[in-house]
């Protein structure tokens, strides 16, 4: 079974970074963008896939129940 946090490590780089600055850095989608230099929607964009892939493979290998 993975821990969270390889699981974390685990994800795409870019995932991993917007995950990272939003919910443990507590920053917003626009202040991501301005340190990211790219746009609000793409940052948006990453976000939502890094939830889902980051969800989906936590419940893959059981650390986290299907709702």
């Amino acid at each position: 079974m993975s821990s969270l946090v390889q699981v974390i490590a685990e994800l795409p780089e870019e995932e991993r970074v917007v995950l990272t600055l939003f919910y443990l850095r507590s920053k917003t989608l626009n202040e991501i963008a301005g340190l990211l230099q790219v746009p609000e929607s793409a940052v948006a964009a990453v976000l939502t896939s890094g939830r889902t892939r980051l969800t989906s493979t936590l419940v893959l290998s059981g650390l986290e129940s299907q709702r």
